[in-house]
């Protein structure tokens, strides 16, 4: 990539992904607190059977070096000149029984602890699908798609191991650790103290990484979320990459991202497995002051061969959860780095607040009212500024201007995507801040240019608009915006499948199935946003006709370019830079030779060259 390739990826990484910062916090013991909140409904299933079979696992791991220093002492230790097989044969059974029974028990416990991790992990993702699903439109306008993808996926996948072994482990290791300890200083205080003497300085090295492992992890995730983020944005805009031949560029630009993201990974694994020399020299270290002290010992008297024995079975069960407990470390850093970027997300409160106990909007007869509306996308740039509509049930309103005059954002705050700055936008009275979300929704339809098609049949997608709509239902509403002969034509007609965005049929296609969808929801208010954009005359006059059926009695709004869709809309409101500077039917704005009859003059001009 050259210089400038790579200016501009820098400078493109800081535009898209502000919202990706490498958090610098110390270790929040709180916000691990409250990741573990999630094994609270499994405490019941987890506590009793895994801590006793965790329990049984470390105490017969205890137990074999003890058997060991018996077997050494009592029999084979020529100083006893005791050769009694019958007793040596007793202690190998013992041992090998207590092997069987470790084995079994961290069986059934890993198995177990896997089924409730999975089922924390399923938890977790659930609760952070269903809180993005009611943020507003707000949250999504800063965040690019493959941001929030990479949350739901990546970073709670990164918890998997926690909750699947690593807390258990963590708890069966430190049990470990102290009946080890326990163990030593049993059998001779002296040496114990002797070969631990090394801990705290393992302690003083591996503290010294902690930030920058954390650190490390932290820009990791920061980078693969990018990665997702490019992928999603170039797949999703492969067809302008191509028809620009921009193939090349985003190639660089991807590798560029993935050189960035292979670099931090390296660093932070390089920083991880900094432990695990550390831990080996510290038990190199702590086995040669064994077995020179305890040679010593021997000589003098105070221990047989069979504790020096012992002693080296148990330092080597010592030094493997400490070598554990480091790898637990890491696992944290990245459970901390990963959890901090969904509660990130979980934390984020939707804009569009509901008040604690909202009333419930009844059935609308279709009176809207704007009144005296100020919003803003960005604070001291106002969209729409002072705008009051009276709109009657029954009534059409179509809504026109250049680009940027604020038709868009009318909509969007009819809809309750956003609430505005100043003002009320009210239906029958009632103001939309008053009322539930969803009651206000699902009685409020809009068709929009962009018509998105899901992964499924196309009775399917119908449906989405009335979940419980009947096939019969789906196939008259198909009908009334004649869709239903395209539909037929198709292979396996209604459950016809279709793939994600609906790349298989046609934009006029596409658009007739969102009628479809709309009419099928029968809401008493219709929004119609650009949708005859992309449908050609032929088809255009086909939806007329429909379009009569489906706005009788129903109080609408529709923005159009094509002016002659919306020609014989009762209220026509022309719109400037966020201010209404005209309004009427469309006989009387031509009559008053303003605004809009400059907008039909330039479109009739266009149409004409």
């Amino acid at each position: 990539m050259s210089e400038q390739q790579g200016k501009t990826a820098r400078k493109r990484e800081r535009f898209v992904y502000q919202d990706d910062e490498l958090i610098e916090k110390p270790f929040n013991w709180a916000q691990l607190r409250r990741l573990f909140t999630y094994m609270k409904p499994y405490r019941k299933q987890l506590l009793p059977i895994v801590i006793v079979m965790m329990l049984l696992g470390t105490l017969t791991r205890l137990a074999i070096p003890a058997i060991i220093i018996l077997a050494i002492d009592n029999v084979i230790s020529p100083t006893t000149g005791n050769q009694d097989f019958g007793s040596l044969y007793m202690y190998a059974g013992i041992a090998f029984a207590l092997y069987v029974l470790q084995w079994a028990a961290n069986t059934y416990r890993i198995r177990y602890t896997n089924v409730i991790g999975q089922r924390i992990i399923y938890d977790l993702r659930h609760d952070l699908f269903s809180h993005i699903q009611k943020l507003s439109f707000r949250f999504y306008d800063q965040r690019p798609a493959g941001s929030v993808l990479v949350r739901v996926t990546n970073d709670v996948n990164a918890l998997q191991e926690l909750f699947t072994n690593g807390v258990v482990n963590l708890m069966m290791d430190c049990v470990q650790l102290a009946g080890i300890v326990v163990m030593l200083l049993a059998w001779n205080f002296k040496l114990g103290l002797a070969v631990m003497i090394t801990v705290p300085l393992m302690f003083l090295v591996s503290t010294a990484l902690r930030k920058r492992i954390r650190y490390g992890w932290q820009d990791v995730r920061i980078k693969q979320s990018r990665i997702n983020s490019h992928l999603n944005e170039s797949i999703q805009g492969i067809k302008v990459t191509q028809s620009f031949v921009q193939e090349k560029d985003n190639m660089q630009y991807f590798d560029h991202m993935n050189t960035v993201n292979l670099k931090a990974w390296n660093k932070a694994s390089m920083l991880n497995q900094m432990f695990g020399p550390v831990i080996e020299i510290t038990s190199a270290i702590g086995t040669l002051i064994l077995f020179w002290y305890g040679a010593s010992l021997i000589q003098a008297g105070a221990i047989t061969v069979g504790v020096l024995v012992g002693f080296a079975n148990y330092i080597g069960n010592f030094w493997e959860p400490i070598n554990r407990l480091g790898q637990m470390y890491s696992q944290l850093l990245i459970a901390m780095a990963s959890s901090e970027r969904i509660f990130e997300f979980m934390d984020e409160k939707p804009n569009v607040k509901e008040l604690e106990k909202p009333r419930t909007l009844p059935d609308i007869r279709g009176d809207v009212t704007f009144d005296n509306i100020v919003f803003e996308y960005e604070k001291g740039r106002p969209a729409l500024k002072g705008i009051s509509l009276e709109v009657k049930e029954g009534q059409s309103v179509a809504l026109v201007g250049h680009t940027g005059s604020g038709k868009s954002t009318i909509i969007n705050l009819l809809c309750r995507f956003y609430d505005p700055v100043e003002g009320r936008v009210l239906i029958d009275g009632i103001d939309l801040r008053d009322v539930t979300i969803d009651s206000l929704r699902s009685q409020v339809g809009i068709v929009m240019q962009d018509t998105f098609i899901f992964s499924g049949t196309i009775r399917d997608n119908i449906r989405y608009g009335r979940l419980d709509a009947t096939d019969e239902e789906i196939v008259l509403a198909a009908q009334a915006v004649n869709a239903h002969d395209f539909i037929m034509s198709l292979p396996d007609g209604y459950d016809t499948e279709v793939q994600e965005r609906g790349n298989v049929l046609s934009m006029g296609q596409r658009q007739l199935l969102s009628f479809a969808r709309a009419l099928l929801a029968d809401p008493r208010v219709l929004i119609l946003d650009e949708a005859t954009a992309s449908i050609d005359t032929e088809t255009e006059l086909k939806i007329q006709e429909a379009l009569k059926t489906l706005l009788f009695g129903r109080t609408s709004f529709i923005i159009a370019h094509r002016l002659s869709t919306i020609r014989h809309a009762d209220n026509i409101v022309v719109l400037d830079h966020g201010t209404i500077v005209e309004q009427g039917n469309h006989d009387e704005l031509m009559h008053v030779r303003g605004v809009y009859y400059g907008l039909i003059e330039a479109q009739y001009r266009f149409l004409s060259a």
